[in-house]
This record gives structure tokens, sequence and C-alpha cells, in this order.
């Protein structure tokens, strides 16, 4: 039996939505225990030369409903770089692309798997199907910054184990 696009990439997608929710708000409720600022946590970054915790969650949301909006268009582009969210603002972006990618039916998305988008980046134009974008570009990024998130917040000693990022399994024989 074969990986159908909707599995591989909206019940993906959702998954870790769900995870990540899930983290930033033990993220919060930790932050309330343990007066941490949470401003200071949005500003953090795991290096200097790596974006901060708001860029983390904006991608996740951004290589999610995003990837899904642009399979549909045929235009994908890199997320806003501005740093205009506080963490509440942050928690409802991860919640309207849970609540979007609820809404998304499995035949509105098979029909998409062998069309094309365009990946637009520094004036650059890269032509991909929508299966080689999803397995090669997009999922990757996806799982990174949802991690660089779940690190961020672990570094700041937010008590989270593994399963919390790996969130509902699908499980049976």
């Amino acid at each position: 039996m074969s990986i159908t696009f909707y599995e591989a990439s909206v019940e993906s997608y959702a998954r870790i939505l769900d995870s990540v929710a899930g983290i930033l708000t033990a993220g919060a409720e930790y932050a309330a225990q343990a007066e941490l600022d949470l401003q200071e946590v949005v500003m953090t970054r795991l290096h200097d030369d790596m974006m901060p915790f708001h860029f983390q969650i904006v991608s996740v949301a951004h290589h999610s409903l995003g990837a899904m909006r642009a399979y549909q268009s045929g235009d994908f582009s890199p997320p806003s770089f501005k740093l205009d969210k506080d963490y509440q603002g942050l928690q409802a972006m991860i919640d309207d692309a849970r609540s979007a990618m609820a809404s998304i039916l499995p035949e509105e998305v098979e029909v998409l798997a062998e069309q094309g988008l365009v990946f637009k980046v520094m004036g650059q134009e890269i032509p991909f199907t929508n299966r080689n974008f999803l397995l090669t570009f997009s999922l990757p990024n996806f799982y990174f910054h949802a991690t660089t998130a779940y690190d961020i917040l672990r570094m700041h000693g937010v008590p989270l184990g593994k399963m919390q990022f790996l969130g509902q399994m699908k499980t049976g024989n």
C-alpha cells in the first residue's frame, strides 16, 4: 500500500502542529510558574547566526498551511522575517494553522500531488512538483523549525519530553 499525498502532507503537518500547540502551552504555563519573560523566549536564538524562536514558529505555520496554499496557487516564497508577534500571537498563528488544516479534505489534496509550484527566493525561481517540494523542502523545513522551537523551550527549562514533540502517533498492524 502506498502513502497518499494527503497523508504525507496534511496528516503530517496536523500532527506536529498539534504538538507545537502543546509545547507552546507548556511553555506559557512554565513561564508563569518560573517567572520567565515570554518576550525573552520569543527573541531567543540557539546560536547567534540562527533566527529566533519567533521565526521558528512562523516557519512551522508557513511550511504547513503556507505550503498547502502554495500547492494550490503554484507559488511559494519564504515567510516574513518581521518579528511582529508576541508569544500569544505565535500561539494564535499555530491555532489558526491547525484549524485550517482540519478543514482540508483528502480529495482536495490528492489532485495537487503532481501539479507544480515555483519556489521564489532571493531573485531565483525554482520549479518543483508539489510532491517533490513536500518531500525534499517543506517537510524537512517544517520538522527543523518545530524541533528548533522545542529546543529553545527546553533551553529555557520548560519540562518537555520527546513524546510531546512526536504527538499522537498512528498505530496498528
